[in-house]
């Protein structure tokens, strides 16, 4: 199969659209459910607080019914807020949003860059290997942040 400069390049292009396209999309996802999560973390915060503060009124305390109430009600209301903040700690969804609006904003740098240069000029090998490291070092990033562990690539070449 001859090698074709023309399909490579649409190739490439189309390569850096998907790309630049997953990334924004994925950055909006993370944008929301972080502060989805903040808000949330944010009003049970409070409500437990106000739970626990009424359970204390001796109106409370004298009936009941209000008292089981707000006995059940305060340590569920905290296990739920405990809950929240696990998840938001375990899934970072601000750095995550972070992470790839940088690189959605990186590749859109090379890809105008790619764009700029003159068809005849490009290095398509190399503009693959762009790519393809972009995506390789968010992927290993991504998963550092989650689960922990030891540098990436890029950084054990530094």
């Amino acid at each position: 199969m001859p090698f074709d400069p023309e399909s490579v390049n649409k190739f490439v292009e189309e390569r850096y659209k998907t790309a630049i396209d997953y990334y924004w999309m994925s950055s909006r996802q993370n944008k929301r459910v972080y502060k989805l999560t903040r808000c949330f973390t944010l009003i049970l915060g409070s409500v437990v607080t106000v739970v626990t503060s009424l359970s204390a009124l001796e109106q409370i305390r004298d009936d009941a019914f209000w008292k089981w109430v707000f006995a059940i009600g305060s340590p569920v209301l905290a296990a739920m807020l405990t809950v929240l903040g696990g998840f938001s700690q375990s899934f970072q969804w601000g750095a995550a949003w972070q992470d790839m609006v940088m690189t959605a904003q990186r590749l859109e740098k090379e890809r105008d860059r790619f764009l700029i240069t003159k068809p005849e000029e490009r290095d398509l090998p190399g503009e693959v290997k762009v790519l393809n490291d972009f995506i390789i070092n968010e992927s290993q990033g991504f998963f550092q942040r989650i689960l922990g562990g030891g540098k990436t690539e890029t950084e054990k070449e530094e």
